[in-house]
């Protein structure tokens, strides 16, 4: 028996025949031609083929794991449509007279160089996906097919390295789990793993002489054993049965409340993408909807969405969920979430310039369609409204301008409304560190515990060589936390958690002993935290 140590992505088992994906080398040859716009018409060709191949992965995602994580695919199309990046392609085929292939891994090598230097997150994120995306327009060019075989049994996946779009594509039937050696525990891959429920590890250093074994993936444990032995099998399979019964006896937590044994109840709220995700977070038995990602609706199109389309959608949420609350927050666009035709300059440090309430405040206009379209829409449900990355009680101040104005010329139109709570996020140290004030200004906190824990250690989450250093369990953010709830509480303002950390049943009951009023998290993690937080006796 051999066993190799990785970074857990889902805590989960598999036990089955490994499959090694194998990925057809693409040596790419160069080449000088003689017509270089006939390269350019073969270009255009690859990409319409590659179009279509992402809106397959894009639909087929949307059907398996939910719109907010097929936006991954909505980036790719973006990539494919950018002007820089084909004018790097043309650029290369007509200046150098060569071959598109030649010119296609230019410009792929050209971008993964700018964004591999970068700290911040999204473009780390980046990279990969312009890796993602020349690799299909390549293997079109070349006509040579992504991998050299398909899943003929039930198997544990073993690459060194998975792209969303080949993990999308294969046959959910037949993948028990998988392992690969390169890739972060916050990658797109990792994100498709959780949602697809499958037990992931990644960080090991893949051997080909494994094809064909018998193995045993130990997601919790982040370990994979190779031929393992009688009596590892046997706790793994006990295991496993445990986790499956944990899993149906969920079913029975429905429409109970979130107390623990001795009396302590807290809410259990949903974050969401989109009005399909809030109909997937009731089915399983949200309180409400503590983080409705309005970006979503910007994503994916070359204008912004309009006043009534957004009016549309969030009437649209606020119906699904009738009583229960709808926390939309504003427009947190920038840093990790680019959309082009809103001219957000190019920033060295995007994660700290022009983004979320940043953003809006500097557009006026934009803002106010949202705005109007919230407000609107309160009139037919429960809902709630939250700005993003605060840090100074001077940005409030705007904002109570900018929502009074929408308000009055709603009320001048005659358009019904209703008086709906103010929330901010509490992100950055400085909010936290000023949440006394804060919340003399505002109705609820909800303390964004990834960008928070980011900022508070200055490490760069999606960066896998500081993984290390990335401790979300730090008394710096523990503290700040803990700060943010007591001076919430003293302003009668109500504080939850919809970071990582929400859905983290470590942090359950310290969260609890602080006083949080609410947790949100993903969907599928409402009932498993109910289930824990039951079980737990405070006092």
């Amino acid at each position: 028996m051999e066993q190799y140590k990785g970074k857990t992505i889902l805590p989960n088992i598999a036990i089955g025949k490994i499959w090694i994906y194998s990925k057809v080398s693409q040596e790419i040859p160069k080449y000088p031609v003689e017509h270089p716009e006939e390269e350019l018409v073969r270009y255009e060709a690859a990409k319409e083929q590659a179009l279509l191949y992402i809106k397959e992965c894009y639909e087929k995602s949307l059907e398996e794991v939910g719109e907010e994580e097929a936006t991954i695919f909505l980036a790719h199309q973006m990539i494919l449509m950018d002007e820089e990046y084909n004018q790097k392609v043309c650029d290369v085929v007509i200046q150098e007279k060569v071959n598109v292939e030649y010119a296609v891994l230019q410009a792929q090598e050209h971008f993964v160089a700018i964004f591999s230097s970068m700290d911040d997150d999204f473009f780390k994120e980046r990279e990969a996906d312009f890796r993602d995306v020349s690799k299909k327009l390549l293997s079109i060019l070349l006509n040579r097919e992504a991998c050299t075989v398909t899943i003929q049994e039930p198997s544990i996946v073993v690459a060194k390295e998975l792209t969303p779009g080949e993990t999308i594509q294969m046959d959910k039937s037949k993948m028990l789990g998988f392992v690969t050696e390169i890739g972060s525990t916050n990658s797109h891959t990792a994100i498709l793993a959780r949602m697809m429920n499958l037990p992931a590890i990644m960080g090991v250093e893949v051997q080909e002489a494994w094809n064909g074994k018998m193995a045993a993936l130990d997601g919790e444990q982040g370990i994979l054993y190779i031929e393992p032995e009688q009596g590892v099998l046997d706790k793994l399979k006990i295991r496993q049965r445990e986790l499956l019964l944990q899993s149906s006896s969920l079913e029975n937590l429905k429409g109970k409340e979130t107390c623990t044994k001795d009396g302590k109840k807290i809410s259990l709220y949903a974050n969401v993408g989109s009005v399909s995700d809030v109909k997937y977070a009731l089915d399983n038995d949200a309180e409400g909807i503590g983080l409705f990602r309005s970006e979503f609706l910007y994503l994916g199109r070359e204008t912004a969405p309009t006043e009534e389309e957004q009016f549309e959608q969030y009437k649209a949420a606020a119906v699904l969920a009738k009583e229960r609350n709808v926390v939309i927050r504003t427009l947190d666009i920038g840093a990790d979430k680019k959309v082009d035709y809103l001219g957000i300059p190019q920033e060295e440090n995007p994660a700290m310039g022009l983004r979320a309430i940043r953003f809006c405040l500097e557009n006026p206009e934009i803002f106010k369609t949202q705005l109007r379209a919230i407000y609107r829409a309160s009139a037919y449900g429960n809902l709630s409204v939250m700005y993003p990355m605060i840090t100074s009680c001077q940005e409030i101040v705007g904002i109570k301008r900018m929502v009074e104005t929408v308000k009055a010329e709603l009320t001048q139109e005659k358009i019904p409304y209703k008086e709906i709570e103010q929330g901010i996020m509490i992100e950055t140290p400085a909010a936290a560190m000023i949440s006394d004030e804060l919340a003399k200004e505002v109705d609820f906190f909800s303390v964004g515990t990834n960008d928070l824990s980011q900022y508070i250690l200055a490490v760069d989450r999606q960066n896998p060589n500081l993984d290390a250093f990335y401790n979300p369990y730090h008394p710096a953010i523990l503290k700040m936390i803990q700060m943010t709830v007591e001076n919430g509480h003293k302003a009668g303002c109500k504080v939850g958690i919809c970071g990582e950390l929400a859905a983290d049943e470590r942090m359950a009951e310290k969260f609890l002993e602080m006083g949080v009023d609410e947790l949100s998290v993903t969907p599928r993690r409402i009932l498993p935290m109910r289930q824990h937080i039951c079980n737990l006796h405070l006092s």
